[in-house]
């Protein structure tokens, strides 16, 4: 069926370009909106559209839509989806859900009203390594956890070559960018694997020369009522890049790692027991979200990924930036919603 199906990617960015690709490439046909021409061109010279607009109410009013892909900074997601809702239109959007915790209640009221479904593309869900961790977690393979550490260190300037760092929204705080936001994928896949913390203790702070006013550097504990302590550092620094967690238990330690690409598992003072290796692509999750995408389409799947795991993302992230603020733990029924 997807051979029928008209997508409208909204933000012809990086993001937007990725997802254009990778759905027209399952059949779907391909229109874009981005208030600057040059990107919605750029887009079209990648992946033929059907049409190409510089106002989200003219790609609307045009319709013949089956549904919306969100790609845009994360300061007009609300407004947005809001809209596409509205129309009748299932969303994808983009992670994370907004800026704060308010913004995120307001479209959470809106999708209730509108009783359209709603796909968070907090992505790091559907890579497999992250999967098989969660399988050895499920069969006890470390015992009771301890201790979890989240690790995302990658140096801003990287990410976008082909364009100067500060003028990717990342460099802006009032767009939505910054670690804490943007990085949020590892708050996400904290509680997606142990549930809300308990409490949050945060700093968030810029600490490099990089030309920026959003945040380079979170270190955030999060602790939770049966003894897990998870802690999760982000920057936008560091080189050679990073991205790890590692789950310590009782009888033992998990590690993933992004590269190599491989889940881990010790038993003893020194070594690894078993390395599991894989050979999956960081483009792979993207597909996968895709198809899942299609599939809510046809009413084929429940949501894997919802907007109240955004809204839970943004409780532990208000919960940060208070306990920053204030200068102590902060527990999460402090943080109203």
């Amino acid at each position: 069926m997807t051979h029928s199906i008209h997508l409208l990617i909204v933000g012809s960015g990086s993001i937007g370009k990725r997802h254009a690709r990778n759905f027209a490439a399952l059949g779907c046909r391909i229109s874009c909106m981005d208030p600057r021409p040059e990107r919605n061109a750029e887009l079209a010279a990648e992946t033929p559209v059907v049409g190409s607009f510089g106002v989200l109410e003219d790609a609307l009013d045009a319709g013949g839509l089956d549904g919306v892909v969100i790609c845009s900074p994360p300061h007009v997601h609300v407004s947005q989806a809001t809209d596409c809702l509205y129309a009748g239109l299932p969303v994808l959007l983009e992670k994370p859900v907004c800026p704060d915790l308010e913004g995120a209640l307001h479209l959470k009221e809106a999708q209730k009203r509108a009783g359209v479904p709603l796909l968070l593309g907090y992505t790091w869900r559907w890579w497999p390594p992250l999967a098989r961790v969660r399988e050895l977690l499920d069969a006890k393979a470390v015992g009771a956890l301890r201790h979890v550490r989240f690790v995302m260190s990658a140096h801003l300037a990287d990410w976008h070559p082909w364009e100067p760092y500060q003028e990717f929204f990342m460099s802006r705080r009032e767009l939505g960018g910054g670690a804490l936001l943007d990085e949020s994928h590892w708050t996400d896949l904290a509680c997606w694997m142990f549930g809300e913390p308990h409490s949050v203790s945060a700093r968030i702070e810029k600490l490099s020369d990089l030309d920026i006013d959003s945040d380079d550097n979170v270190d955030m504990l999060l602790s939770y009522p049966d003894g897990l302590r998870v802690s999760l550092h982000l920057d936008l620094y560091g080189r050679p890049h990073e991205k790890s967690v590692t789950f310590v238990g009782e009888g033992g330690t998990i590690r993933w790692t992004a590269d190599p690409n491989q889940v881990a598992v010790g038993h003893g003072m020194s070594g690894w027991d078993a390395v599991d290796e894989f050979t999956c692509e960081r483009n792979d999750m993207f597909v996968e979200v895709a198809r899942d995408f299609l599939r809510l389409l046809s009413h084929e799947k429940p949501v894997r990924c919802t907007l109240e795991d955004g809204v839970t993302v943004l409780r532990v992230i208000e919960a940060a930036r208070k306990s920053h603020e204030k200068g102590r733990t902060v527990r999460l029924d402090e943080v109203h919603s």
